[in-house]
């Protein structure tokens, strides 16, 4: 009669411990459904306030982006090919009318650019700048890093000087070069003090296209006397 009793205890309890497990699993899976569900929606809805609004010419850009096969060479929200430079926030680092010109005649803009001229018309090329525009505008939560940049400070700490505080709030680094630091899509400017005078410099910075016909850099809206600081420093160079 015991042993029956006891039996019956563990059937009892084997039951309610079955029971409890099946009501755990079913009610905790619910449970994690429900936050799953409400973190998709959440996320969904961030998405929406971190992408800027489509145009009809950014939706026109990324027509062409593909037609060109851009993505067989750069990278693009981490996507693409690592042969060439990633494209993510390419237009917040350059000039939109460099962009334009490099786009449509690469070798024209920088004589080392690996870049083919793809035949690409005027109108394609602003439609795939706007592209690069709204794609750069994209929240990303700060990727990818920004590429280290030349901050005209030279060496040892010393106080920028106004030529370079000038050179630094341009973005001048973004293209340019000065002792191994920088970008390499406009000239060096290590020795341009030695290549140019003050008069070519100051007229070059106001007006690129007058003194080089082919540059792509646009022109430095700045007051004279920054330009005229700017123009010192570069003097400062060779």
């Amino acid at each position: 009669m015991t042993s029956t009793l006891t039996n019956l205890h563990k059937e009892v309890y084997m039951e309610m411990s079955n029971k409890t497990a099946r009501n755990l699993f079913i009610f905790g899976s619910l449970i994690f459904f429900g936050i799953f569900l409400a973190m998709t929606f959440d996320t969904l809805g961030q998405l929406d306030k971190r992408a800027p609004e489509i145009t009809q010419a950014v939706d026109d850009g990324k027509m062409v982006w593909h037609k060109y096969d851009c993505i067989g060479c750069h990278t693009i929200f981490g996507n693409g090919t690592y042969f060439a430079p990633d494209m993510t926030k390419i237009a917040g680092r350059k000039p939109k009318s460099y962009l334009k010109q490099f786009i449509m005649d690469p070798k024209g803009v920088n004589a080392q650019a690996v870049m083919p001229t793809l035949g690409i018309t005027s109108d394609e090329a602003d439609n795939l700048v706007a592209f690069l525009d709204w794609v750069s505008k994209v929240d990303t939560n700060n990727w990818p890093p920004k590429p280290i940049l030349a901050t005209a400070a030279g060496v040892g700490g010393k106080p920028l000087t106004a030529g370079q505080l000038v050179y630094q709030s341009q973005g001048c680094s973004n293209c340019h070069t000065i002792n191994g630091i920088g970008g390499t899509s406009g000239p060096d400017l290590t020795k341009v003090g030695s290549r140019r005078d003050h008069d070519w410099l100051f007229g070059h910075f106001k007006d690129p296209q007058n003194y080089v016909r082919t540059s792509a850099m646009p022109p430095i809206t700045a007051p004279d006397a920054e330009i005229g600081q700017l123009t010192a420093y570069m003097l400062t160079l060779k």
